[in-house]
């Protein structure tokens, strides 16, 4: 009986642009550099590493409002370095598309507090700079001091809400980056003093209850047109959003087990969806902490441990579920809390096994994790295979404890392991982001897709008339 080829991971790096992600504490370690967050060289530097390295891409996370529900303030988040002081995810990236062949860039934008036609100008932007090497992360976003700060809201739109305003902002968007310029709209014709085809642009006239958006998208059409759909958010309404939109899932589970309800979850939401049970892949994050043997991992991993600050995991977890920690039990079983904030964290722990009792130390545990995967190549490995075989999962966000330490150690002893097992992807070039980690011949949503539906009612909608001097040198 012949065994089945190995698929190779999605293998992303789980950054942020802030001085601490999830490495709470960690910037004080004489090693890490994640104090040059603000500079250039930082990314790129980062950015050439991950390309070199094997890496499919690098996701950075984003949050648009300060942590202050622990303890009532901000003060925990801007002391402990949590996620504060934070930069726009977006703008180094061309840069450091300019200095790799291959890596992707998933960029994480809130639909709660963007605009849909700004939003796909600045995406296929990116996609043209990248050469169609850019991924959308779809979030709603859980914070009340963004709501406070850039809505002018006591609190933020409630949960269930904020999944209805992002299925009409993502259908606008497919609008624009499918519908609105045809494939060769653009026709750079210098004798008859035609830049675009003004019949093959179409205002996408949109008038919906949360938007209205009658114009034509502002840029023409890119190496993918729509961006790879990634999605993080497991509560239901974050499920269906899922199934129906997301290419890729970035979810979390307490065990492997939990993880694989989640993906066979979506997997059947999406089949009902009309969509293939392979059209959405899952990653989960994990954090190795690696070196030539597996003892040399272990005293790496309790070196680091004396860096860690309990206090940020919890002043996160504050800021997501909306529920203040600060005076909480490390050793009492936790509830579930209702909040309009992220359901989904508090929902893992509490809903989705009854038979196991979570408390915030088993959660958190010494580095900020419930588990960390501590060894040498093949223990790594091992781990990281059987990760993906019980959860349904297709690949992983790696997380740090260091920069760049964590990623280079990752590089020199767990990928090449990786690609003995045939778990790294073959690089070819000028593929974008889409074609690579689906093995597609198109950059573009397949017909399956929600959004392809635009592509293909796009040429039947009113096309921009012709301006006086295009129609006469049309003549």
């Amino acid at each position: 009986m012949s065994q089945v080829e190995p698929r190779p991971f999605i293998l992303n790096a789980f950054e942020m642009t802030t001085v601490s992600h999830t490495n709470f504490g960690l910037w004080r370690h004489p090693e890490d550099r994640t104090s040059e967050y603000t500079g250039l060289r930082f990314w790129t530097d980062l950015a050439r590493l991950l390309d070199e390295g094997g890496f499919d891409g690098l996701f950075i996370a984003d949050g648009v409002g300060q942590l202050d529900v622990y303890g009532g303030s901000a003060a925990a988040a801007l002391a402990g370095g949590v996620q504060a002081p934070i930069n726009d995810p977006l703008l180094a990236v061309s840069a450091m598309a300019a200095v790799t062949e291959h890596l992707g860039f998933g960029l994480t934008v809130s639909t709660t507090y963007e605009y849909p036609y700004l939003l796909a100008r600045k995406f296929t932007t990116l996609d043209h700079l990248t050469e169609g090497r850019v991924a959308w992360n779809v979030v709603t976003s859980t914070r009340d001091s963004a709501a406070r700060n850039i809505l002018g809201r006591d609190s933020q739109i409630p949960h269930d809400t904020r999944y209805e305003i992002a299925e009409e902002f993502i259908d606008v968007a497919y609008k624009l980056w499918e519908g609105s310029w045809e494939d060769d709209a653009v026709v750079r014709d210098r004798e008859r003093r035609v830049y675009t085809d003004p019949a093959k642009v179409h205002p996408i006239a949109h008038r919906g209850k949360h938007f209205t958006v009658p114009g034509p998208h502002l840029s023409e059409p890119s190496p993918q047109r729509t961006p790879v759909l990634f999605q993080a958010g497991t509560s239901e309404a974050g499920k269906t959003f899922a199934a129906r939109h997301a290419e890729v899932v970035f979810l979390h589970g307490p065990t492997p087990e939990l993880v694989r309800r989640q993906t066979d979850d979506i997997r059947a939401r999406a089949v009902a969806a009309g969509r293939s049970r392979d059209a959405v892949k899952f990653i989960t994050s994990v954090l190795v902490v690696t070196g030539p043997t597996d003892a040399a991992a272990r005293d790496r991993y309790e070196q680091l441990t004396r860096y860690h600050s309990a206090e940020g995991s919890l002043v996160l977890l504050s800021g997501v579920t909306g529920v203040d920690w600060s005076t909480a039990n490390l050793d009492a079983p936790l509830e579930y809390v209702e909040t309009e904030g992220g359901r989904s964290a508090l929902a893992t722990y509490t809903k989705l096994d009854p038979a196991r009792r979570w408390t915030l130390r088993d959660i958190y545990g010494e580095l900020g994790r419930n588990e960390a995967i501590v060894g040498g190549a093949k223990t790594v490995v091992d781990r990281l295979e059987a990760l993906a075989d019980e959860g349904g999962l297709d690949g992983f966000n790696l997380s740090y404890a260091l920069m760049p330490g964590t990623f280079e150690d990752f590089i020199d002893y767990v990928v090449p392991e990786l690609r003995r097992r045939g778990r790294i992807r073959e690089r070819q070039p000028g593929q974008t982001l889409r074609q690579r980690l689906f093995g597609a011949e198109s950059p573009y949503l397949p017909d399956e897709h929600p959004g392809s539906r635009y592509r293909r009612e796009g040429p039947t909608w009113p096309s921009i008339a012709p301006s006086r001097e295009a129609a006469t040198a049309a003549a």
